[in-house]
């Protein structure tokens, strides 16, 4: 148990390492930037931050790292760890935008977690993983109440 503790505490440093580095000011406000040796992401979610029992839609901008061009025949998922091991996920669907892929999740509980990205070019390249990053993901309103926040 103490392994798993400490495993999860350096994957959240390293991820809140990772984050603080993604910032700037080119980037899109509550957008999340990621890289692989030859592809960047910009990854959004809805809502941000997800609430937990809701389903959580992940649009993801894949571009090659180096000429920005758009990857349109690409393949992927996203997954995601509680601290309590909770696990969930989905695979990447291809949106209508070029370059653009959707993934819809639904986190069982609240808290931190730990997110991973995986994708490739197509079918034939090799399966490329991002570094983890830390979601806050907010309780469930109580039943009856509106997730709604403009709402309450």
């Amino acid at each position: 148990m103490k392994t798993a503790t400490l495993m999860w505490t350096s994957l959240l440093a390293a991820a809140s390492v990772s984050l603080a580095s993604c910032g700037g000011n080119n980037n899109r406000a509550g957008e999340i930037r990621q890289w692989t040796d030859d592809m960047a992401f910009r990854i959004s979610v809805v809502p941000a931050p997800p609430i937990s029992e809701e389903m959580t839609v992940f649009k993801v901008v894949v571009s090659d790292k180096e000429s920005g061009q758009p990857i349109q025949a690409g393949q992927g998922r996203i997954f995601a760890t509680s601290q309590e091991h909770a696990q969930t996920g989905d695979g990447l669907a291809k949106g209508a935008e070029v370059g653009t892929y959707y993934a819809h999740v639904r986190f069982p509980v609240s808290g931190d977690w730990a997110v991973g990205l995986q994708f490739r070019r197509d079918s034939t390249s090799k399966l490329e993983r991002t570094q983890d990053w830390q979601q806050q993901v907010l309780p469930a309103p109580p039943l009856g109440q509106s997730t709604d926040t403009t709402k309450r």
